[in-house]
């Protein structure tokens, strides 16, 4: 499925706009005190799962949806002495104005929305019979609405919110005047999200629906607050073999046989995997981690499509079967690889990671776990034919809950380490070498 291109007029850089919008979104998100919101994304980032957190989905409530394979971005409605104005905001923390929105405030439709801001991801959804595609936003939570910050009220509340006080007078308005479309970069939806013991449903009938990519689940605790920046109690689920990590790629090129002195620009490279260690004086620091494999025929192609290869953020996931790093894609809409911390946590999500089936065995156990913090009785789950007959039968009680031992991990270690700048890299050659951008 092919990943959006962000619309929208770019907001420059350091200027005043920008300055006055990300002070904005602080002063809007109650972030006065955060000195990395100004500079920084400030969307909540999920943890990969591992199986200690199937614990965590039977002792708390959590929903679960489908996680969307776009870009993440944040949906800003800045309401000032100058009227409405819509932004969307990407993991870079760049801002780009939409023009041809309006939103109507949810109590007097005449009104204007004021000051919001949604979480959500951009989607192309490729129509299988006409093959249309149309770009979407699809909203899944939010940190202010109509003016009011949310970010501590729990799940459901802020949900709530997203739906009644943003999506529907949205919709209604579209109804009543469907031209308005017309004028919109983009059509916006609200994410269906499910209990968590409802993962076969999200498997057998949201997913095969959906007509954009999809990438795993995504777990939310429901009595959790939205958090900026990294939080624990939103889970990404991928089966181990598809966990991905980004790295930033570096090509490393060998001494000329004719010249030692001098890189051999025509020879096959290196590529090294370096690791995100955080920030030295406001400068990204990154240390060596590992290497990744790189068929001959894929250089070939790489050098084909004239981009730039060099210290550009690459997803990449693990091949067991060889040990070693394989390419999936660039990752030009992150401004950097992966943190170290979050780096071993994917490695144990792979090592240690929950097979679908695995994960679907505990939908009971879950179920029947929710429903005791209810107080509530625990009727059997729907059999054939009922409305939820996609979830499996339930688990005989014999007393205690028999679960398959899992796999034998794959012998996966963290492997990275400083290294010393090398005279190969992209700095001490020329711009171009065999038609490849550098």
């Amino acid at each position: 499925m092919p990943i959006p291109e962000l619309p929208g007029i770019l907001v420059e850089r350091y200027s005043d706009q920008e300055r006055y919008l990300k002070q904005r979104v602080k002063h809007m998100c109650q972030l006065e005190h955060e000195r990395q919101v100004c500079s920084e994304f400030p969307g909540s980032q999920p943890v990969s799962f591992a199986t200690r957190d199937l614990e965590k989905l039977e002792s708390q409530d959590y929903w679960v949806c489908e996680k969307s394979d776009g870009i993440r971005v944040l949906f800003l409605v800045n309401t000032d002495t100058d009227g409405q104005s819509v932004y969307i905001i990407d993991r870079h923390n760049t801002y780009r104005q939409l023009l041809g929105f309006f939103f109507p405030d949810h109590e007097d439709p005449r009104r204007e929305l004021q000051n919001t801001l949604i979480d959500g991801e951009l989607v192309i959804d490729v129509d299988p019979q006409t093959k249309q595609e149309t770009l979407r936003l699809l909203a899944f939570d939010c940190l202010v609405i109509g003016g009011q910050n949310v970010m501590a009220k729990p799940l459901d509340k802020r949900y709530g919110r997203l739906t009644e006080w943003f999506y529907k007078p949205y919709r209604r308005m579209i109804q009543d005047h469907p031209h308005v479309l017309e004028t919109h970069p983009f059509h916006i939806k609200v994410k269906e999200i499910n209990l968590s013991y409802h993962a076969e449903k999200v498997f057998s009938v949201d997913i095969p629906a959906l007509q954009h990519g999809n990438d795993g689940l995504i777990y939310t605790c429901v009595n959790a607050p939205y958090t900026a920046g990294t939080d624990n109690n939103i889970l990404k689920w991928k089966p181990p073999s598809e966990n991905s990590i980004d790295f930033k790629l570096v090509l490393r090129f060998p001494p000329s046989r004719h010249n030692p002195s001098e890189p051999d620009w025509h020879a096959k490279p290196l590529f090294l995997l370096y690791v995100w260690c955080g920030d030295d004086k406001g400068q990204p620091r990154y240390d060596l981690y590992d290497e990744l494999f790189v068929e001959d025929e894929e250089w070939e192609e790489l050098k084909k499509s004239g981009e730039q290869i060099d210290e550009r953020v690459v997803e990449v996931h693990w091949e067991p079967q060889h040990s070693r790093w394989r390419m999936m894609r660039f990752r030009d809409d992150k401004p950097r690889g992966n943190h170290r911390s979050v780096v071993e946590n994917i490695i144990d999500s792979i090592a240690d990671g929950v097979e679908k089936d695995a994960l679907l065995s505990r939908s009971n156990s879950i179920r029947a776990a929710w429903k005791r913090r209810l107080g509530q009785p625990q009727p059997p789950m729907p059999t054939q034919g009922s409305q939820q007959s996609m979830r499996p039968p339930p688990v005989p009680n014999t007393g205690s809950f028999s679960r398959p031992p899992p796999p034998p991990p794959p012998n996966v270690q963290y492997r990275y380490g400083p290294i010393a700048q090398s005279r190969w890299s992209k700095v001490s050659g020329p711009p171009v070498i065999a038609g490849m951008k550098r």
